[in-house]
Formats: C-alpha cells, structure tokens, sequence
C-alpha cells in the first residue's frame, strides 16, 4: 500500500534543469518533507494518497530562482542613489546610508528584500550585508522561510569609509566567526554562512588571507566583489601590483568555494585562473549598465566552463530586486557581440538554476527538480497576454517573455511561502509600511 506523500503537483510543464535538461509535459512532482521524491508521469494512487496537492496545469514549474549576488541592508535606499559610478556610489551614499542603520532598519530592509524575492519567484540568495546588525538579515531570512547564504560585510581599511562601518582586522573576523557559528547550519540547513570581505580596497591584505585561511578550514564560502570598475582596477593594480582575480590567487582566496560578483573588467590572464582555480562568478547586468560599469563577458567565461550565477547586487544601483529582469537583460545584452545564437535562453537559465546553486555551494541541494534534492520550486503562469501564444520552448517563454507578476506559486524547503501570488510568511503591507517608515528615518540622517 503506498503511504501519503505530503505535497502533489500535478499536471505540470516542468523544467527540470538536470544533467540531460529535460522538459517534462503533463508531469506530476512528489514532496515528502522538504525534498523532491518522484518527477514525472504517476498513477492515480498517488494522487488519492497526496494530503495536499497543487493544480499546475497551465504552469511552467521551474527549479527555484536563485539570486548569486545580493546586498539585503541596501533595499531600503532604493532610488536614492541615482546617477553615479561606482565609487562615488559608494562613498557618498551607500555607506553613509550602510552606516546608519541599526537591528531594527536592517530588519526591516531584510524583510523588504526577502518579500520582493519571493513574490518574484526567488527562493534563495547569496547576500553581503553591512558590517554591523547581520543576525537581523538571518532572523528576517529564517522567519520568511527563504534559502540565504550571507555574512556580515567586512571592512577594515579603505578610503571614505564612514566610522559607522570602519571596524579593525581582530574584531572583524571575530564577528563573522560568531555569526557563522551561530547561524551556519541553521532551519535545517536553509540558513548557511560565508565570509563577505567587500572586495579589495576595503580590506587588509592580512584580513584577506585570514579569510582564506577560515573559509577552507571551516568549509564556508567566500563571497566578495572583483573587477566591477575601471577606475576600481586602476586603484588594486596601484594598491597591490596585481590585477584583482590575481591578488586574490595570491592570497589563497579563489576556488569552488568562492564567488566573485562582477568580474566585469578580468583579463584573459585572470579568466586563465578562474578556469584553473574552478572559482564561480556572478553576473549582475542591470547593476553593470545603471553604474556605468560595463558589459561583462559572460558567454566567454561560461564557454570556459566557468560557473557563472545571476544576481540582482543592491536595489539603490538597479532599483529593482527582480530575477526576471535580470534574466532578459542577460539573455540579450550579450548577442551584438556573440551574435543572435551565441548565448541561448538554456545558457541564461542555467545561470540562475543549476549554476546559481554551485555559485552558492548548493548544487547538491538546489537547482534542479531531481528526486532527493530540497523542494524549492517557481511556478510561472504562461496564460498572461504578453506571453500568448507560448512558445513549444518553454524555456524560451520565460527568458524573453515572462515577468515577476507572472510568478504565481513558490515553494522552499517544501513549504508554500507563495500562493496564488499572495505570500504565506510575510505581511506585505506591515513589511512596506515598515520599510517606508525606517527608510524615512535613515535617509534624514545622511541628507
């Protein structure tokens, strides 16, 4: 006699994103508990056994979307930092902005952040947050039910820094290594920990090599920012003699276990090294072109065979958080120079399923819909007129066509934290009332 499975979905076109990436029509995904038990095709049984079950006929169910790059303390400073580039970004708003939030707006931004994530289809992130308040993000991720991997940001040095977010080497990584002790492993493994230095004119060579140092020993990631800027490169080449992917081969940073956002300005000698040192990259397109920073090369790395992930970075230097934008803009700003066929909608994809949870550390968790691995699943509702007529490539339909309002169910860890695009975990409107109110607080005192 078959035992009940907690969750049935039923009817689905599902993406699957496994090795062979295939597309299953009419296709049916057990859960039992927090994992994925069976995909495809099932009997009648199972569905008199399921205690729940989601109708998804109509619906592209797609491995969650995962963001690779992301900084929660930033979303409450949404559209008040217009017009810069990178460094003036930073130093005239961002972290004065960073520096005066307390537990209560960081919070708040947190929980703001986490709710656009969902309600977008996004089921996990890798976010750096601000040097200080960093449990605040982890209690806003745990209680939202989102998969976060994030670290409090460190910065000890650096030209600009406000007093608010200077902190010393000793009491930088003694943080971190409370908040990954803490947090590491928490929820059952959804909440996980990664070292963030903010990239390498904030930090100490000696901090960096530290990093290294605990990141391996400890088995967590390192998530950091390389080569975002020109003028950024000029200041690490006058600052260390190296270029930013080479000083941190140095410094025995780079490998699997770390994520580099950006690496919009890496020679072919640094792309030489991310190849050979099997170290991920996160694309951030909408955060490149507002900041003026440049056009990565994406499909050249990724026809290396380095992994690359997706990310949003902060909502002050793209204005949204939403994954579906960033997948159009992946999927279009990269063909006038690879040509129309030169980066296909599978590749763009990828970026944020199956090599969004490598950038992560997840692949063997997330990513794909695979019996055994965590039930975090997007559903996305084809019927929308600007997604009429669907293509026989559903993969297709949600690169170029689909959008965020097009996301109507989200599972994570198993649990339904979307439904019917009204979130399960989260209040929408205390959150924006929240944040409003804690965004008009902070930005009187940095204007």
């Amino acid at each position: 006699m078959l035992s009940a499975v907690e969750l049935l979905i039923r009817n689905a076109t599902v993406v699957t994103m496994n090795a062979s990436r295939e597309v299953l029509r009419d296709a049916d995904i057990v859960i039992d508990g927090n994992r994925i038990a069976s995909v495809g095709p099932h009997s009648r049984a199972h569905r008199r056994h399921a205690t729940r079950v989601i109708d998804a006929k109509g619906l592209v169910v797609l491995p969650g979307l995962i963001h690779s790059h992301l900084h929660a303390c930033q979303t409450l400073c949404r559209n008040h930092a217009d017009g810069l580039e990178l460094l003036d970004w930073l130093r005239e708003r961002i972290w004065p902005f960073e520096a005066a939030h307390d537990a209560a707006s960081m919070r708040a931004s947190a929980d703001l952040t986490f709710l656009e994530l969902i309600t977008s289809g996004a089921t996990a992130c890798l976010d750096m947050g601000s040097v200080r308040h960093y449990d605040s993000v982890f209690e806003s991720a745990r209680d939202a039910g989102i998969r976060l991997v994030g670290g409090k940001c460190m910065m000890d040095a650096g030209q600009g820094v406000p007093a608010g977010l200077r902190e010393t080497t000793k009491a930088s990584l003694e943080e971190s290594v409370r908040l990954l002790e803490r947090w590491n492993g928490a929820e059952n493994g959804r909440l996980t920990y990664a070292f963030a230095p903010r990239f390498v004119l904030s930090c100490t060579e000696e901090l960096m090599r530290t990093v290294g140092e605990l990141a391996k020993a400890r088995g967590v990631r390192v998530h950091t920012h390389a080569s975002e800027n020109p003028t950024e490169c000029d200041l690490v080449r006058e600052k260390t003699g190296l270029d930013n992917v080479a000083y941190f081969n140095s410094l025995g940073l780079l490998g699997p276990q770390t994520t580099l956002a950006h690496c919009v300005w890496v020679t072919a000698a640094e792309q030489r090294i991310l190849r050979e040192t099997r170290t991920c990259v996160c694309h951030c397109p909408s955060a490149n072109f507002k900041l003026a920073s440049g056009v990565a090369k994406i499909p050249e790395l990724v026809e290396q065979g380095i992994t690359v992930g997706l990310g949003a970075d902060g909502a002050p230097c793209n204005n949204t958080l939403d994954i579906f934008h960033e997948l159009r803009l992946a999927a279009l700003i990269h063909l006038p120079r690879v040509g129309p066929t030169g980066f296909s909608a599978m590749k763009v994809l990828e970026l944020a399923t199956i090599n969004g949870a490598r950038a992560l550390g997840l692949e063997g968790e997330v990513g794909s819909i695979e019996p055994g691995k965590k039930a975090d699943l997007t559903f996305v509702d084809v019927s929308g007129a600007h997604l009429t007529p669907v293509s026989n490539d559903p993969v297709a339909t949600i690169v170029y066509s689909a959008q965020s309002r097009d996301v109507r169910h989200v599972i994570i860890d198993g649990q339904i934290v979307l439904r019917d695009r009204l979130p399960t975990t989260l209040n929408a409107r205390a959150v924006r009332a929240n944040a409003v109110s804690h965004a008009t607080r902070l930005l009187a005192k940095i204007e």
